[in-house]
């Protein structure tokens, strides 16, 4: 069984404010979830109406009816288990090697999207500006699959922190050099800018070195590619390139 005290508590895990209060945040999946059990995540509580989960002590898990996964669970079609975990304290910046930084994203799909690509693509550090949708949003960690628990993640004041480094900045922009023309390395910012208005002038204006994915259709009239497919396309042509 489920308590209403904690059907109330985990419910309210589906916002940011109480997410931050608490110091929880929520997991959904079984993939996911073992994921995150295998990592250096600290449970706080498993509920499950199938028991895929034998090494997790009887302690910490709780049998629950599908109705009752319903009311805590952030899907429209919820999975077999809901997890409880505690949100950790940030670690220090990774400050070298290709870093991800984020420019106000807002689509915790895109979000999650982009963490399990550099996940792929071997980047040990995102940043994040302190606009970009929260790491703890339930959709943006169903979207990561696991890999929350591969990347490090740090929210800051972007343009701060990329007056004081003195690694390249690339930016990703329409009228920029052809990424499979440009000259890049295998150390360096890639900015990924918000979905509908692209990179902030503010950021822009600390760009080093602007790239842009060419079109190669006949007609050319595609707007843009969405942050996440671009995201993909640029981190396989920095590592084919560089490796």
């Amino acid at each position: 069984m489920v308590s209403k005290n904690q059907i109330k508590l985990i419910s309210s895990l589906h916002q940011k404010k109480y997410r931050i209060a608490h110091q929880l945040f929520i997991a959904e999946g079984v993939k996911g979830i073992h994921e995150l059990l295998s990592s250096n995540f600290e449970l706080e509580h498993l509920y499950v109406t199938v028991d895929d989960f034998r090494t997790v002590a009887s302690t910490q898990k709780t049998l629950i009816s599908d109705a009752d996964l319903k009311k805590i669970s952030a899907l429209t079609t919820p999975n077999t288990c809901l997890a409880v975990f505690k949100i950790p304290k940030e670690k220090t910046i990774i400050n070298n090697g290709l870093i991800v930084a984020l420019d106000t994203i807002r689509d915790p799909g895109n979000m999650g999207t982009i963490l399990r690509l550099c996940d792929w693509f071997g980047i040990n550090q995102v940043i994040c500006s302190k606009e970009t949708v929260d790491l703890y949003n339930p959709k943006v960690v169903q979207a990561t699959m696991g890999s929350i628990a591969r990347v490090n993640v740090n929210y800051l004041n972007l343009k701060d922190f990329l007056e004081t480094t003195s690694l390249p900045i690339y930016g990703t922009f329409m009228d920029g050099e052809d990424i499979y023309n440009s000259e890049i390395t295998n150390e360096g910012i890639i900015i990924l800018g918000n979905e509908a208005n692209g990179i902030s002038k503010e950021i822009e204006a600390l760009v080093t070195k602007r790239i842009t994915i060419p079109r190669f259709g006949n007609l050319q009239q595609t707007e843009s590619l969405n942050v996440a497919t671009a995201t993909a396309i640029v981190l396989s042509e920095f590592k084919r390139r560089v490796y």
